[in-house]
């Protein structure tokens, strides 16, 4: 492997400088590469040199564009059976995201300062921080699966984020700050009055979601041989995704079992005696045949059996309920006859979840289980117990230590 400077002159007789690159890669082939900086093609001669000899090297003429990779990832992840939700935010990514930025661009030439500046390009046409990182996951899971077809040699998306590491993160949670009561979670009065006034289907689905933890997607993919009637436990095996799909949860840890109180266990028998079964066919009078409820069926299902619609279960039931119940804000629009419009302060399932782990944690005496943080991660089905602490770590009641300082204090002064 060497580097010559190479002279010559324009047309117009201006002199022009370059440095080459010459190589020969593991299989044989000679390469030059010219660099309009000498410390460039130091760089990039230093860098080859230790590809070759790894076997791992791969030239610019041998590697392809971000655009045939990204279709070779996407034809991968659907190989491997990944949700269809997952491939569709892929898709999505590659096709409005990575591909207008990084389309024609070869992978050999992807480099920390060319994805600096694509995070420089999304910022300016307007994508969230939230996106960006989403995106660079996905730029990430597609350089790794063309690293892997030896289409590049390192994954320098990877390696710039495992760079920045620990204050990324940090920088993260500083501009999420911490879950607050009242806020992200709601108080124990605002549940109390929420439960007050539910009726039919949402009573059990909301009593599940409060006292259980069930995520939405759990919630909607329950059946009723998951829930144990004698041993007041509820199973969660599988979920069902934006498209209604059903399929397993999204880690390990997601299969859980958790106790559930005789007040969720009563509403759920009562309500599998009301249970809206899937429609078989119709009497002589036109009224729908339903069939008995089975185990397979689904606890939480609409009127044909099948998974219900997320939009439905908050705009039908969970945002009307908060409303009745008094937990509401100004929407800043007012009705035709001048009165403030009213809109449920919580707008989402998730927040009956923070209850949940907000109840777990919680002392005895506040009406709490105070259970400790490993507990409280497996109920929660969270994949770490970093993500507990991360996301509820706040809330762990800390020992009052003043009667040790005081006693400490005596001491010194003795």
């Amino acid at each position: 492997m060497s580097i010559r400077k190479r002279t010559w002159k324009t047309g117009k007789g201006v002199e022009k400088t370059a440095w080459v690159v010459d190589y020969v890669d593991a299989k044989g082939d000679r390469h030059l590469k010219t660099f309009a900086k000498k410390k460039d093609a130091d760089a990039f001669s230093a860098t080859a040199k230790v590809e070759v000899r790894e076997g791992v090297h791969v030239a610019d003429s041998d590697s392809a564009t971000i655009e045939a990779a990204g279709k070779l990832w996407i034809a991968s992840a659907k190989a491997s059976g990944l949700e269809r939700a997952t491939i569709e935010d892929y898709e999505r990514h590659l096709r409005l995201h990575i591909g207008p930025f990084l389309g024609t661009t070869r992978l050999a030439g992807l480099s920390v300062a060319k994805v600096r500046s694509f995070e420089d390009d999304l910022r300016g046409a307007g994508r969230s921080p939230a996106m960006i990182k989403k995106v660079l996951v996905s730029l990430s899971a597609l350089v790794a699966d063309a690293q892997e077809r030896g289409l590049v040699a390192r994954n320098v998306v990877r390696d710039m984020k495992a760079r920045r590491g620990s204050s990324e993160r940090r920088l993260e949670q500083r501009q999420k700050g911490r879950l607050k009561i009242g806020v992200d979670i709601p108080t124990r009065e605002e549940v109390k009055a929420l439960l007050g006034v539910l009726s039919g289907f949402m009573r059990p689905l909301a009593l599940t979601a409060t006292f259980c933890g069930l995520r939405a997607s759990e919630l909607r993919g329950l059946r009723w041989s998951d829930v144990d009637f004698d041993k007041r436990e509820i199973r969660v095996h599988q979920r069902a995704d934006r498209f209604n799909d059903i399929g397993r949860p999204k880690s390990i840890s997601g299969e859980r079992t958790v106790p559930a109180p005789p007040m969720v266990i009563n509403a759920l028998k009562e309500w599998k005696l009301a249970y809206s079964r899937p429609i078989t066919g119709r009497d002589d009078d036109g009224k729908p045949i339903r069939e008995d409820a089975k185990p397979s069926h689904l606890v939480f299902a609409n009127g044909a059996g099948k998974v219900e619609q997320l939009n439905n279960i908050l705009r039908r039931g969970l945002h009307p309920a908060w409303i009745d119940a008094g937990v509401t804000i100004d929407t800043g629009e007012k009705d035709e006859g001048g009165k403030p419009i009213l809109g449920p302060k919580y707008t989402g399932l998730h927040c009956l979840r923070h209850w949940f782990a907000s109840w777990c944690i919680n002392r005895k005496e506040e009406g709490g289980l105070a259970l400790p943080p490993k507990v409280v991660q497996e109920r929660m089905g969270h994949g770490t117990i970093a993500m507990t602490m991360d996301t509820y770590g706040h809330l762990f009641p800390r020992a009052d230590d003043a009667d040790e300082m005081e006693a400490a204090e005596r001491a010194f002064l003795a």
